[in-house]
């Protein structure tokens, strides 16, 4: 009987030792998960969407007349003074080519004029002796009239002679300056290009001034060439009067409205800037994004509330990061948003009381990323688990990582 218990002791430590391991083994065992607290502090939702500057008003300053616009020597970045600074230069056109025919026409034009003109000339010479031969005339009429050799209406009608060779006279002067111009003209038509600077001297040109005070952004037209009316030659603005547009979905549009604050980060300076909404443009448009999907867009226009000071370097077209606060509050409940999940309707979280998982409902308000507001739930200071997975259940042993 006892060699009988003895075999039984013997068998059951091993037995026991199994068993224990078996049960150890497969006991349950806390889960390692990554904690977090519900704490009080600032909160800010915003909208963000990359943006570019631009200046305010740009004046394109374009040809008034058509003419050739010789080069511009100012650059980009040049300082300019409304009213004073010359942009551009503009003068008259060289004549065009000629075809056979047409030069062919424009001599004949030319010596018809020249034959005009001499004919003006010999009825202007056949007019002077014709009021000389008038004046004698006039002169001893009067001389027979005084020795009442003649009638006063003889006198009379020699007088009325004299003044219509007068005008005759003047006539054909008039007639002899017209033929001079009309041969000039006829002349001028022959003038091949590349003589007009020749015959006109110093340029007639057009100076094109600066419309406002500001700089130069960009020149249009460099090199001389000929240009249209309204082409145009270079862009002027002041960079002190920049402002920002960005881009934003029409859904995130609708959620903006004028005056929110803005923070303008990532352009290049130490420090984020300041701006405040001014216009959301009352049109959207379909852009194209990178990944191919079509997009309903909204322009929002911003202005920069900094100094000019603190920007200095920014210019033109720089692009820069917008973020438009929507809501924000300095001293709010808050949890990470990642330890937020869906239940049905409603939003839960995980919450840890006495080393093991139970579900909380809790209300959440504003939402940004990486943070929620909860508006009720949960109180300041209770744990919870950041990052909630499918091996957490409710009434589960947890512990900190």
């Amino acid at each position: 009987m006892a060699i009988i218990t003895g075999r039984r002791v013997f068998w059951a430590i091993p037995v026991g030792a199994v068993a224990a391991g078996l049960v150890f083994a497969f006991w349950p065992r806390p889960i390692d998960v990554d904690l977090a607290t519900v704490t009080r502090g600032p909160l800010v939702t915003t909208v963000a969407q990359e943006g570019q500057t631009r200046i305010r008003d740009t004046f394109v300053v374009s040809a008034p007349v058509h003419g050739r616009a010789l080069r511009i020597e100012i650059e980009e970045g040049d300082e300019v003074v409304a009213n004073e600074t010359v942009v551009a230069e503009i003068e008259p056109m060289d004549p065009e080519f000629l075809d056979v025919r047409s030069e062919a026409t424009a001599r004949a034009d030319a010596d018809a004029a020249r034959a005009a003109l001499k004919l003006a000339q010999a009825e202007l010479t056949q007019a002077q002796a014709e009021l000389d031969f008038a004046k004698t005339e006039v002169e001893r009429m009067r001389e027979l009239w005084t020795n009442e050799t003649v009638s006063l209406r003889v006198v009379q009608e020699a007088e009325r002679t004299f003044r219509i060779r007068t005008a005759a006279l003047a006539t054909a002067a008039a007639a002899v300056e017209m033929r001079e111009n009309l041969l000039r003209a006829a002349e001028v038509r022959l003038v091949p290009p590349g003589e007009t600077s020749q015959r006109l001297g110093n340029c007639p040109c057009i100076p094109i001034r600066a419309p406002i005070d500001g700089q130069v952004l960009r020149v249009l037209h460099e090199s001389e060439g000929v240009v249209a009316p309204g082409q145009p030659l270079l862009e002027v603005g002041n960079p002190e009067d920049l402002e920002i547009v960005a881009d934003f979905r029409s859904s995130d549009a609708v959620r903006i409205e004028p005056g929110q604050r803005a923070i303008i980060d990532n352009w290049g300076g130490d420090r984020a800037l300041s701006g405040t909404v001014r216009r959301i443009d009352p049109f959207g448009y379909t852009k194209v994004s990178a990944l191919g999907i079509e997009e309903q867009r909204v322009s929002v226009v911003i202005d920069i509330s900094d100094p000019p000071a603190v920007w200095t370097r920014l210019g033109h077209g720089f692009e820069v990061e917008v973020d438009i606060v929507l809501w924000e509050a300095s001293d709010v409940p808050k949890v990470p948003a990642t330890a937020l999940f869906r239940n049905g309707e409603v939003w839960q979280v995980f919450q840890v009381v006495d080393g093991r998982a139970r579900t909380a409902t809790v209300e959440v308000g504003e939402r940004t990323d990486r943070e929620a507001r909860i508006l009720s739930g949960l109180d300041d200071g209770d744990e919870i688990v950041r990052f909630p997975d499918d091996r957490i259940e409710d009434g589960v042993r947890l512990q900190q990582r």
